[in-house]
């Protein structure tokens, strides 16, 4: 589904963040709300050969992973007017073309009083992308971002950014898989500073 094809007659649009646009959505936007999606999990099972790491040695970024049972926490931009076409012009190069995303709708959820949803455009990696990484153990994934770095940062950046993302935004949400690669990527870059 294309962006453009999403949008066609609206004057108004959601898109919705569960990495680094939570953090550095970096386009113009009418308001922003902090809230979850239902059925997918956040995983860093995808590879970034250009934001985060390169061709030799990619960086792990997050992408969804659908489960029926599992909510995944970040922030919706609500883009209006000329904000919806610019935005989705600037997200068009940043998720699909170097981070190789498709685009889906959704139902978000606001956090707090009244959790009535509204649609939501959220970019997706699957599996038949050929950046895609797939599954690993907390410490393998930790590894990874610890060392990489790509045009737009180090690796670990993006992860320690997310986490404390969810500590001081959704304090109530525990993230198992984003707090256990943490402490993994943590773990690595002590023994390196030990070691110097």
């Amino acid at each position: 589904m294309k962006p453009q094809d999403i949008v066609a007659g609206k004057s108004s649009l959601w898109i919705f963040g569960y990495g680094s646009l939570v953090w550095k959505p970096d386009f113009k936007y009418k308001r922003s709300e902090v809230g979850y999606i239902q059925s997918y999990k956040r995983r860093f099972w995808h590879g970034d050969n250009f934001h985060r790491g390169n061709d030799e040695s990619p960086g792990r970024v997050v992408t969804l992973i659908e489960d029926d049972d599992a909510t995944t926490w970040g922030v919706a931009f609500e883009v209006s007017g000329s904000q919806l076409e610019e935005s989705l012009k600037y997200l068009t190069v940043r998720e699909t073309v170097r981070g190789g995303y498709i685009t889906k709708m959704v139902d978000f959820f606001p956090y707090g009083e009244d959790p009535s949803p509204v649609q939501a455009l959220v970019y997706i990696a699957t599996a038949d992308n050929p950046l895609y990484l797939g599954p690993a153990t907390p410490e393998e994934i930790g590894a990874q971002i610890a060392m990489c770095r790509g045009k737009t940062g180090h690796n670990l950046e993006y992860l320690l950014r997310l986490a404390e993302f969810m500590r001081s935004s959704c304090p109530h949400v525990e993230d198992n898989h984003l707090f256990a690669i943490e402490t993994a990527a943590l773990t690595v870059v002590s023994y390196f500073l030990a070691s110097q």
